[in-house]
């Protein structure tokens, strides 16, 4: 028989324990409502994105609207000023290139163009110099040359790979030209939803240190668990995916097209050229500038090829948007008035169609363009190029030429080798204004040709 004292003791102990449990349950059940209301509370205030937010992701230029930003000047000390983005200057060409436009937000801005033909400017043409480059440019000291003194008549854009860098000199033509090269990964609604949680858990964690304060501090550490695993997922989800260009695919008219698009936003740029790393002027500035604005036709080169490596890469499912008799290839180093580029741009039907079906062993950057113009614009295209490449060697890459190879005749047979070239309703002995595909050991003796041959 237990003693009454220890009746009252297991009493105690069973009281002691139930209030015990009861604290727990009554600290979790807390735990949980502050964290409840902190996320409610940072939900009604997602809609701005906070300090904090903006640390991981920049504001999203698709979901906000036209915005007065802030700059900073080096030339006022470090003063803010403020910029209107309705600016008429900004409107016809944009300061700053490294915009947060993704490719569908670019290419709509792009592709605008105004009813009223008559500019309430004064509108001197320029030509766009677009390189398409997987990282350094060996003959940026030949282009420099090149440009130099006609700074009011040319515009540079530089597509690179992601990750890469143009380090050049504030005075250099190429300085600050380098474009976007990245899209967003996908779905832009997902993207911004996985952006709009995350500023939301940021802003729960600001309001759940008010109410903390009074209640319990500890649950700033279980939310701070939960921010740095929901910026994870959102790293992993929507963090911006690198497009590399790769030779053969459909990422390489991508990256072409995203030139045009961009060189487009400034409303000065008439004609637009394609060019490599690879890439040097046989003529001077002046040449060139004469003889693109002046042609009443671009230089796209295009042509029907029976064989295996023209039609035979074409694909039937393309039927009937593109027929067989359509099909066109050429050299994928244009040259274009800035009417087929607002076109080319503005393509989403048979861009999509060959980005579907034009696959290796066919190559949309030598059959798109070609087939395109073929198709609507035969009679704006002179269907060939003024890109010399050198395919006599075979393969299915061009030649290359390097040192030992640059001439003074050799120069100037690519200059003018005594054939003849259509030009607008005559003919001229000037066929062709570039030439590729030259090593980086070329450079010397192409800069100790400049004066002499190439006349700049």
């Amino acid at each position: 028989m237990k003693r009454k004292s220890d009746e009252e003791e297991g009493e105690k102990f069973t009281v002691s324990g139930s209030k015990d449990f009861s604290c727990r349950v009554i600290k979790v059940v807390t735990s949980l409502l502050i964290f409840v209301a902190g996320v409610v509370l940072g939900l009604v205030a997602s809609s701005h994105f906070t300090p904090e937010a903006q640390l991981f992701f920049p504001p999203s230029s698709y979901y906000k609207a036209v915005q007065v930003q802030e700059k900073e000047s080096c030339l006022n000390g470090g003063v803010r000023e403020k910029e209107d983005f309705l600016d008429f200057r900004r409107f016809l060409k944009p300061e700053n290139l490294t915009h947060k436009m993704s490719d569908e937000e670019l290419f709509w801005r792009a592709s605008m163009v105004p009813i009223k033909r008559k500019y309430p400017f004064k509108r001197v043409p320029k030509v766009a110099f677009m390189f398409l480059t997987r990282g350094p440019l060996p003959f940026l000291p030949l282009w420099e040359r090149f440009f130099k003194r006609h700074e009011e008549l040319f515009s540079v854009y530089i597509h690179a790979l992601p990750g890469y860098d143009l380090n050049v000199s504030m005075t250099s033509a190429f300085y600050g030209r380098q474009i976007p090269s990245q899209e967003l990964s996908g779905e832009g609604n997902r993207i911004y939803y996985h952006q709009s949680y995350f500023a939301s858990v940021v802003n729960a964690v600001r309001w759940s240190r008010v109410i903390t304060a009074v209640f319990q501090l500890s649950i700033i550490r279980v939310l701070g668990k939960l921010v740095n695993s929901v910026r994870q997922q959102c790293e992993l989800w929507s963090g911006p995916l690198p497009l590399d260009v790769h030779w053969g695919t459909v990422t390489l008219a991508d990256g072409e097209r995203r030139l045009l698009a961009n060189a487009l936003l400034d409303h000065s740029n008439e004609r637009f050229v394609l060019l490599s790393e690879s890439c040097i002027p046989v003529y001077d500035f002046v040449t060139v500038y004469n003889y693109l604005t002046g042609s009443a036709q671009s230089f796209v080169e295009s042509y029907d090829d029976p064989s295996r490596y023209g039609r035979g890469r074409y694909n039937r499912n393309m039927l009937p948007d593109i027929k067989l008799f359509q099909w066109r290839k050429g050299s994928q180093w244009f040259e274009m008035t800035r009417k087929l580029a607002a076109n080319i741009i503005s393509d989403t039907k048979y861009y999509t169609v060959f980005k579907k079906y034009c696959k290796p062993s066919c190559y949309p950057d030598e059959h798109y363009l070609p087939t395109y113009l073929n198709m609507f614009f035969g009679s704006h295209n002179s269907n060939r190029s003024v890109t010399w490449v050198d395919w006599s060697k075979g393969g299915p890459h061009p030649a290359a030429f390097g040192g030992s190879d640059i001439t003074e005749g050799f120069i100037q047979s690519i200059r003018n080798n005594g054939s003849m070239c259509a030009y607008n309703s005559d003919y001229t002995s000037i066929c062709y204004l570039f030439a590729r595909k030259f090593a980086p050991s070329a450079l010397e003796p192409l800069l100790n040709l400049t004066s002499t041959v190439m006349k700049f």
